[in-house]
């Protein structure tokens, strides 16, 4: 079996659909954000605040990059952001399968409302910014060799679909529907 690579934008479930997944498989969990917040010595919102979001993403590909040192089978949960980079799609594609959670703009800003550690919706999870930064990274997410709408699911049940898509070998131009 390969790694799985879960992306997706903020409040689609990444990391806790990763903490299934790997009690499922047995397989380490690594959080992207967590990993950037121990080699930055800061959270996340103060990295995006003293040093803004360039070096926060230099950090982020520096965590990436890293990942190919891993000889053990892994679950990633990326922030929201990490694809981005094209170099980040190439090295996700190179290590396993990459799974991109996604849900409607409302259930997002319904899901995030009361977050105060997501520093690009600092100024609220309003639709409207869910909207736009959803369209401006849809090219991104849409590389995935799955995409599983979160909406309505269980964490549980999303986390069996993955696994069901891994046991099968299934791995490109794959769209999960429900």
């Amino acid at each position: 079996m390969r790694n799985v690579i879960l992306t997706g934008f903020m409040g689609t479930g990444k990391s806790s659909v990763g903490r299934v997944l790997a009690r499922l498989t047995g397989w380490v969990l690594l959080d992207l954000d967590a990993m950037i917040v121990r080699r930055g010595g800061r959270s996340i919102n103060e990295l995006f605040a003293q040093e803004g979001e360039p070096f926060f993403r230099a950090l982020e590909s520096a965590e990436i990059g890293m990942l190919r040192q891993y000889h053990e089978p892994f679950i990633l949960a990326t922030g929201g952001g990490a694809v981005l980079a094209a170099e980040n799609r190439v090295i996700f594609r190179d290590l396993g399968l990459v799974v991109n959670l996604t849900a409607p703009p409302e259930v997002i800003s319904a899901r995030l409302r009361h977050s105060d550690d997501r520093p690009l919706l600092n100024d609220g999870a309003a639709r409207e910014k869910v909207e736009l930064m959803l369209r401006e990274r849809e090219p991104c997410y849409e590389e995935a060799d799955i995409r599983i709408d979160t909406a309505g699911k269980k964490i549980e049940d999303v986390a069996a679909e993955i696994l069901a898509f891994l046991t099968r070998g299934v791995t490109s131009g794959i769209e999960a529907e429900g």
